[in-house]
C-alpha cells in the first residue's frame, strides 16, 4: 500500500475518543478474559490504551466471523468495518472502537493495511469453516489474524526497523499455532479444523471430518507436527528479541511467556489430550500470569 493510501488525515480529525469510548473498549477487553489482558494491563497508559483499542477492533471483527449471521450477513458486516477503517483514516471514525484508535493511529503511524489484513483473515473464517487447510493456507491465515496484529503491536511497543515485521510474523505464527493446538476440541464442535491436511496425512488420518479427527488415535502425531512448527517460530521470535532493546520487546516477551507454557504442557503430555475439552483456567494459572507481570517489573 502506498504512503498516500495509508495516510492518516489528521487535518479532518474533529472527533476524539471520550471517556465513554475508552470505557467501552475496556469492557470489550475485560469481557474476553484472555491472556492478552494480563500481558497488557500494566503498560504505560498511552501504550496500554492503544493496545486495548487494537484488541477491541480484533474482537469485534472476530465476533462477526464466529457469530450466527448468514454468510452474506457476515460478509456485509465485515465490509462495513472496511468502511469504518476508511473513515478512521479520514479522521472521521464512527464508533467507540475506531474513535479509540484515532490517537494511536496518528501517534504510532499504524498502517491501514494491517487492519484490512485482519479483516481478510476474518473473512477466511466467515466464508465457511476452515477444515484441514494446506500449510500455505494456514500460514496465510496466521499472517492475517496474528501477524497483522503483531505489525500494529510492534509499532506501539516502539520497535523500529526490520526487526518489527520479522518479530510480528514469527511470534504471530507461534501464538496462533499454539491457539490452534489448544482449541482443537472447541473448534471441532463448530465444524472447524485448522490442523493442516499434510500433518493429518503424515499422521495417517484420512478423514477430514473434524469430530472424527479429534477421536482418531493418531491425532497426537498431527499435533506434534504442528507443535514442531510452533516451537521453531518461538525460537525465531526469541532470536529476534535477543537482538533488540529490552524495553521495546518487553510486552512481546510477556505474551510469549504466557502462551509458550501452553505448548510446553501439550508437549509434556505428548499431545495426548488435544482432542479433549479444554480445562478452564484456575487460580494457579492466574497466579502464573501475575508472576510474569512481576518478573518484568510492571508494577
Amino acid at each position: 500500500m502506498t504512503g498516500a493510501q495509508n495516510a492518516f488525515d489528521a487535518s479532518d480529525a474533529g472527533v476524539s475518543a471520550s471517556g465513554e469510548d475508552r470505557a467501552a473498549v475496556l469492557s470489550i477487553v475485560r469481557a474476553s478474559a484472555t491472556s492478552f489482558y494480563w500481558a497488557m494491563r500494566f503498560l504505560p497508559a498511552e501504550k496500554r490504551d492503544a493496545m486495548y483499542a487494537v484488541y477491541a477492533f480484533c474482537r469485534e471483527v472476530d465476533d462477526i466471523a464466529d457469530g450466527d449471521l448468514s454468510h452474506e450477513g457476515k460478509r456485509a458486516a465485515l465490509e462495513s468495518w472496511r468502511g469504518e477503517i476508511a473513515r478512521l483514516y479520514a479522521g472521521r471514525p464512527g464508533n467507540a472502537v475506531t474513535r479509540a484508535l484515532l490517537a494511536p493511529v496518528e501517534i504510532y503511524n499504524l498502517e491501514r493495511s494491517a487492519f484490512l489484513a485482519i479483516i481478510d483473515g476474518m473473512e477466511m473464517d466467515a466464508d465457511g469453516p476452515i477444515v484441514a487447510p494446506d500449510w500455505a493456507r494456514l500460514e496465510l491465515y496466521c499472517e492475517r489474524v496474528a501477524g497483522a496484529v503483531g505489525l500494529l503491536s510492534v509499532r506501539i511497543f516502539g520497535l523500529k526497523g526490520e526487526a518489527g515485521p520479522k518479530l510480528s510474523q514469527a511470534l504471530g505464527r507461534a501464538l496462533q499455532l499454539t491457539n490452534i493446538l489448544r482449541d482443537v476440541h472447541e473448534d471441532a464442535q463448530i465444524g472447524r479444523l485448522y490442523l493442516p491436511g499434510e500433518a493429518l496425512d503424515e499422521a495417517g488420518i484420512e478423514t477430514r471430518d473434524p469430530l472424527s479427527v479429534i477421536a482418531h488415535p493418531n491425532l497426537p502425531v498431527a499435533g506434534r507436527l504442528v507443535g514442531n512448527r510452533a516451537d521453531d517460530a518461538y525460537a525465531r521470535s526469541q532470536e529476534i528479541m535477543d537482538s533488540c532493546a529490552a524495553q521495546t520487546v518487553r510486552p512481546a516477551r510477556m505474551m510469549m511467556e504466557v502462551y509458550r507454557p501452553v505448548l510446553e504442557a501439550l508437549k509434556h503430555d505428548h499431545f495426548s489430550n488435544i482432542g479433549a475439552p479444554r480445562k478452564k483456567s484456575g487460580p494457579l494459572e492466574k497466579i502464573r500470569k501475575l508472576t510474569v507481570a512481576v518478573r518484568y517489573g510492571l508494577f
